[in-house]
């Protein structure tokens, strides 16, 4: 029982008044889509402005600050162990805070 490739298909006959509906159906008028893929390239345009600026901040503002903060806070942990290593002494903060607020401040200063 095998069939050949063209009786597998069915295919229906395609009758004159079916392509004439197709024909005579209204079409979208051309200003109304050109107008939406402007619309749509704008938002596409600022979307992706705003997501340079966002990326530009970052990279440009909020990383060498939050680096060198960081940096800083290890340095001064490592430089805190190596005392105690080197030397009998212990080092103690006595307000964290203001250690943490001269660290933002001094972050920022060369910046």
């Amino acid at each position: 029982m095998s069939l050949s490739n063209s009786e597998s298909f069915f295919q229906p006959p395609v009758s004159s008044s079916d392509a004439d509906e197709i024909d005579s159906l209204p079409s979208s008028s051309t200003s109304s889509s050109v107008d939406d893929d402007e619309y749509v390239s704008d938002a596409e345009r600022e979307w992706r402005e705003s997501l340079q600026q966002i990326e530009l901040l970052l990279t440009m503002v909020v990383v060498p600050y939050v680096g060198k903060y960081f940096g800083r806070k290890c340095a001064y942990w490592g430089w805190a162990k190596f005392m105690e290593w080197k030397y009998p002494v212990e080092i103690v903060v006595t307000s964290p805070k203001l250690f943490k607020g001269a660290g933002l401040v001094e972050a920022a200063a060369s910046l």
